[in-house]
């Protein structure tokens, strides 16, 4: 491999060298003569591809990138086993106790309880965020509220469900749709002790959360009973009549959606039950049945047919 910055050997009885770069040890040198012009260079190509976690490892230049989900945040390092140095040769006998030394009281410095619940909560936003399809920004703003909540020292507040709130805020902040039973069931947490933690974060944070928009619901409980495509249309102008109106103040927003998609698949023929549409949303049959009737009584059917 040519280096294009230096074109020959620096050194005055060479003169036909070639200079080449060794990307193993980084070094740019002539290849006649042998002498080293440049050391540890940073290579600029492109990275190699690697199909397996192992090749990743053999053909990474670079770590893995730095992330608040992360315990460590990915920026501690991790002695290794193989009594080498950066050359390759063997340490020498007190060499080998000395890292053997460190290595035991790095394993340990790891190894605080903080740090250890640190990472149980990371692991389980994690597992939640394949569960849910949750985006990558998410789980950063929710490590993010995690790290505050902990070290303004909550009390009372469990691990999980101190994770999973954060989750369940972030997801709020960044208007994913996600309710609070989708992540208690993805995280194996009760509703009512997720529902608890959520009020903690949000007193102790101070935040200021808005509600869900209604017709982020509409595409999720219109597949899951598979609804038609004009059902679920009728379904967003129906949420849109009742923004202008300001009746979706103060209401549920996916029990809305769930109510406004059986009032418009009744409005078009199609017979799903208030049991079938209730499941999809993850309500109750009362609430689709009572929040249904309000939406009939306050907006004139008429007005619904001919939208």
């Amino acid at each position: 491999m040519v280096y294009q910055d230096i074109e020959k050997c620096t050194n005055e009885s060479c003169t036909k060298g070639l200079v080449v770069t060794d990307d193993q040890s980084g070094e740019i040198l002539c290849s006649s003569c042998g002498l080293i012009l440049v050391e540890k260079t940073t290579i600029s190509g492109p990275e190699q591809h690697a199909f397996t976690s192992e090749e990743f490892f053999e053909k990474s230049r670079t770590g893995a990138k730095t992330s608040l989900a992360i315990n460590d945040m990915g920026l501690s390092t991790i002695i290794g086993r193989t009594n080498r140095d950066a050359s390759g040769c063997s340490l020498s006998g007190s060499m080998k106790q000395t890292f053997d030394r460190l290595r035991m009281w790095d394993s340990r410095s790891k190894s605080k309880s903080c740090k250890t619940n640190m990472k149980s909560a990371f692991i389980l936003i994690d597992t939640v965020q394949t569960k849910l399809a949750i985006p990558d920004a998410v789980i950063e703003e929710a490590a993010y509220l995690y790290r505050k909540v902990k070290a303004k020292k909550a009390r009372g507040c469990g691990i999980d469900c101190l994770a999973l709130a954060s989750l369940y805020l972030s997801c709020r902040m960044a208007n994913t749709p996600r309710t609070i039973p989708d992540v208690a069931s993805a995280g194996n947490v009760s509703i009512k002790d997720l529902s608890r933690h959520v009020r903690i974060l949000i007193n102790n944070l101070d935040l200021k959360i808005e509600s869900y928009n209604s017709s982020d619901f509409v595409t999720r409980v219109g597949r899951t009973i598979g609804a038609s495509e004009k059902s679920c249309r009728d379904t967003l102008t129906i949420l849109a009549k009742t923004r202008e109106t300001g009746y979706s103040e103060g209401k549920n927003p996916i029990a809305l959606t769930a109510s406004a998609l059986y009032v418009s698949c009744t409005i078009n023929g199609e017979r799903f039950t208030q049991r079938e549409i209730a499941k999809a949303a993850g309500i109750s049959n009362v609430s689709l049945r009572m929040r249904s009737e309000s939406i009939l009584k306050t907006f004139n059917i008429n007005d619904l047919l001919n939208m």
